[in-house]
């Protein structure tokens, strides 16, 4: 069935649709509820009603840590797409119109009915001509201008409403700005067959992973070609009941836990070697299945490279061969991939260790380490709050702590304290959440933070090994020597600037910009008021002595005018400060 063309805009329809998105955001009061994070029901519904761009838009939301609260992050994982699909006609031309090629010289076969379709495109089964079977994503024909005209609506539709981001806990400018880059990304397959393709290189064969090969030469900006893999959702591992048999169920207790030491140790590997993670790890995107009696790999006992994250000397082991059992993870979907530099992995790293030290002061410089610094950072005030927050959680267990409230708080108390997650470590502690989550249904025993903590230690020994040290320490050294004869001349030089009275001492406490703002504040006020007494005194005098004068009292009278309309703005100013604090407590 060819998609309804509702979305498609001329002219006239743009009005009607702009009325659309404010009438629905009017309704569910939309920018009230997620300026202030209340109501996530409401605005799921109203994302619901205003189509695939807004739906897309919420799903990307809830995996975003950073920009929502814990609830609306479940509530939009609740967003379904229900789009119709695109006939086999309109997926024939999209391709022709991306690759130059007819669909009938690529494939020898290809299901024209699509075995999933979602807001940007649906799948389709194929088999290449060499007999390859194949996945084929097709993006919908229309979708980019739907949603390039989509965005531009909803932010006419903020310009409408007026809002003052200010007031709200969240700020909706800067969400607008991440939903519309992460859907214009979307719309980019380029981005995600280059991130399959490095992926690829990187994990496929790593153990029991396996990842689908990219067939770059027949994909395009709309059109992405994936070799089909085998497995069903390790979802179905996870739920499955043990056996009533003892030794069949610790058998599959094994196997499970195998699983997870391996989901474990290879995203360990993504982050802090590969410094390329899969973002988005649920369960939907990584399959699990048993190889056939009668395939080659079962019959030959594979072995394969393996990682693991002991530290032997300086290096870390790539190389350990061992017999794989009969089964295989996959992972899919590459769409939302996190990139991170060395000196972030050195944080991170620093962090996960600091976390096993229990230090606040340890763990603050960390977090900081890992931020933008948007203004004035009191360290001592931030480490303080931090001490507060994070006392609780340091005797508890790790499957007793709730992760996405836990960062959200955490961000919250940095953009208190002027400090910006950055967005890699947000976008890893989420992957961190969905994958820790997974594995403790596997193995509750095992832990992801256990192992990276293991893991960071190892890390952080290969980067302050002792050649390394001695090298820093013997240029230190040296630097120290070549200006040790230039301690006498400059301690000279001080007594004598101090014996001529032109040293000057600069003293800094805590509170000192606001206090002084305080003062510079009371001191306009003063002024303000012994403007305002002359004002009304000279006012005063003139029309006490005005009797003859018509145009003298008229002159006095105006300066009455004068003093009361400014006493008026005092007051309104004084009201307008009065209210936004208390507003700011009431967040």
């Amino acid at each position: 069935m060819k998609r309804e063309s509702s979305y498609e805009y001329t002219h006239g329809s743009r009005r009607t649709r702009l009325l659309e998105i404010v009438r629905t955001m009017r309704n569910h009061n939309v920018l009230t509820n997620l300026m202030n994070q209340r109501n996530p029901k409401e605005v799921r519904l109203a994302f619901e009603e205003l189509g695939p761009t807004f739906i897309k838009a919420g799903q990307l939301l809830s995996t975003r840590p950073d920009l929502i609260s814990p609830i609306f992050i479940a509530e939009f994982r609740q967003l379904q797409d229900n789009v119709q699909i695109d006939d086999f006609s309109t997926v024939s031309q999209t391709f022709e119109q991306q690759t130059g090629k007819k669909i009938t010289s690529v494939f020898e076969s290809f299901e024209k009915e699509p075995f999933a379709s979602a807001s940007i495109g649906q799948t389709h089964h194929a088999v290449l001509l060499d007999g390859t079977k194949v996945v084929v994503k097709v993006q919908h024909p229309d979708i980019a201008t739907t949603i390039a005209t989509d965005l531009a609506l909803f932010r006419l539709a903020l310009r409408v409403f007026k809002f003052v981001p200010e007031i709200g806990a969240i700020n909706p400018r800067e969400i607008f700005n991440e939903i519309r880059i992460s859907l214009l990304n979307e719309l980019n397959t380029e981005i995600e067959i280059k991130n399959g393709l490095e992926f690829y290189q990187l994990n496929n064969g790593d153990g029991i992973i396996e990842v689908p090969c990219v067939y770059k030469k027949l994909s395009t900006q709309k059109i992405l070609v994936n070799s089909a893999m085998q497995g069903q959702s390790i979802k179905k591992l996870v739920t499955q009941p043990l056996s009533d048999n003892p030794d069949e169920a610790q058998k599959q207790k094994d196997e499970r836990k195998y699983i997870a030491k391996s989901l474990v140790e290879n995203f360990i590997k993504q982050v802090f070697v590969d410094n390329f993670f899969h973002a988005d790890p649920h369960p939907g995107n990584i399959l699990f299945y048993r190889l056939d009696k009668s395939s080659s790999q079962h019959k030959t006992s594979v072995s394969r490279e393996h990682f693991t994250y002991e530290l032997h000397g300086n290096k870390f082991v790539w190389s350990q061969r061992e017999a794989l059992p009969n089964f295989r993870l996959v992972y899919l979907d590459f769409g939302m991939m996190g990139h991170l530099t060395p000196s972030l992995v050195d944080g991170i790293a620093k962090i996960v260790w600091a976390l096993n030290t229990k230090d606040i002061r340890e763990i603050g410089q960390a977090i900081v380490s890992v931020c933008n610094q948007l203004g004035p950072v009191d360290t001592e005030d931030f480490y303080s709050e931090l001490n507060l927050f994070l006392t609780p959680f340091m005797n508890m267990g790790l499957d007793q702590i709730d992760f996405p409230s836990m960062l959200y708080s955490i961000i919250g108390l940095c953009r208190k304290n002027n400090l910006q997650m950055k967005s890699e470590v947000t976008l890893l502690v989420k992957a961190f959440g969905l994958l820790e989550g997974l594995v403790a249904q596997l193995d509750p025993n095992l832990s992801l933070m256990d192992v990276a903590r293991s893991f960071g230690k190892a890390y952080l020994q290969r980067k302050l090994n002792f050649k390394t040290i001695l090298e820093d320490t013997s240029l230190d050294t040296i630097q120290s020597l070549r200006t040790l004869p230039k301690l006498p001349l400059k301690f000279s030089r001080m007594l004598d600037v101090i014996a001529s009275g032109q040293a000057r001492f600069s003293i800094r406490y805590k509170g000192q910009d606001k206090l002084l703002e305080r003062i510079d504040h009371i001191v306009n006020r003063i002024i303000v008021a012994i403007v305002l007494s002359a004002i009304i005194l000279s006012s005063s005098l003139l029309v006490e002595g005005s009797a003859r004068h018509p145009a003298i009292y008229n002159v006095g009278v105006t300066g009455y005018f004068i003093a009361i309309f400014l006493i008026v703005l005092l007051i309104i100013d004084d009201l307008h400060k009065r209210w936004r604090k208390w507003k700011g407590k009431d967040k």
